[in-house]
């Protein structure tokens, strides 16, 4: 049945069969009584004869009908029960609000081998680069519902670690994973940005956002990240990025020892410059404290909890009147049984 005649039979059907998907189903219900009017009833010869003939014939007379037989109330239950089923009877839920504009986001960590500097306090403790800035993005993923996140991660070259998705717990997991090192131990921040330029601009519609994060200077790559950040602008994509170091020391044997520009090199005018051409934010974090309130600010830049139009989702309930149809087929052939004994 094509939608054409699927359409036009539901926009006949009455206001109270609203809660069936596939209301005109019901128009089956008479198909027995089609059958049995344009088939023709079996006639019996009289060319055998046997001696109990005459009940044979009395037993015939009584389930004469339209047709010539009677069909058992059971089955013609069953079958009612099998167009109920059938026009998929459905029972709207709890009003839901879901968001109504997420975001393609993209996170962009550099795995270089200066992320493992030590220079970091979480929790009262001193951690390296890396382990602060997973805790952080972590946190900001919880509060990302509605977006599709994905994440690049880079050192000597860029690669991507989970693709676009809403299972931000898949995001996670990827990001708690991920080591110094494991991209190389210099720093491709050209291609990243390339790398996430690709993956976005092949996303349609919503807005596009790409969050960098590095504690260096583009040491690798193919692709100067000034020019990256014009191919970003071109697709539309913003770019925020993060200049994540200490204050510049020396990890000597797990002792911190002050040293101008130890630890600290890093190209905050390129990071600057392409925040510009991107029409994003470029922002500098000297610890986990404020990395973290970078990633607040960030949220607050890229808002997603406006709430759609409310909606409330259809339940199917087809399963209730198809069991009670095979009850009653069932019940029907054990009754034609007991009878026939």
């Amino acid at each position: 049945m094509n939608a054409t005649f699927a359409d036009t039979a539901a926009s006949i059907m009455p206001a109270w069969l609203d809660g069936f998907a596939w209301p005109w189903a019901l128009l089956l219900l008479p198909l027995p009584l089609l059958f049995r009017w344009l088939l023709p009833a079996r006639r019996h010869g009289s060319a055998l004869r046997v001696p109990y003939e005459t009940r044979l014939r009395a037993v015939a007379e009584e389930g004469k009908g339209l047709g010539g037989r009677r069909i058992p109330w059971l089955l013609w239950l069953a079958w009612l029960l099998l167009c109920v089923a059938a026009a998929r009877p459905q029972q709207a839920g709890e009003a839901i609000q879901p968001p109504l504009a997420g975001r393609e986001l993209m996170l962009a960590l550099d795995l270089s081998g200066s992320m493992s500097e030590p220079d970091m306090q979480l929790g009262g403790r001193l951690v390296d680069r890396l382990t602060a800035a997973k805790a952080v993005l972590a946190d900001f993923l919880d509060r990302r519902t509605g977006d599709r996140i994905g994440l690049v991660v880079f050192g000597r070259q860029a690669y991507v670690l989970a693709p676009l998705t809403l299972d931000h717990e898949t995001v996670r997991q990827q990001l708690a994973d991920s080591v110094v090192g494991i991209a190389g131990q210099e720093t491709a921040i050209g291609d990243a940005v390339g790398l996430a330029v690709k993956r976005l601009r092949s996303q349609e519609g919503g807005q596009k956002v790409l969050v960098l994060l590095t504690d260096g200077v583009n040491t690798a790559g193919l692709l100067e990240p000034a020019k990256a950040a014009e191919l970003a602008a071109d697709e539309g994509i913003r770019v925020h990025t993060i200049a994540f170091g200490g204050e510049g020391s020396l990890s000597l044997f797990g002792f911190q020892l002050p040293m101008a520009g130890a630890g600290d090199e890093i190209d905050e005018e390129t990071l600057q410059q392409m925040a510009d051409i991107t029409g994003g934010r470029f922002f500098r974090a000297r610890d986990a404290g404020e990395l973290a309130g970078i990633y607040a600010e960030i949220d607050r830049l890229e808002p997603i909890e406006r709430p759609g139009q409310s909606i409330r989702p259809m339940i199917e309930r087809y399963s209730w009147p198809l069991a009670a149809a095979l009850l009653a087929g069932l019940l029907a052939v054990a009754r034609t049984g007991r009878r026939r004994r």
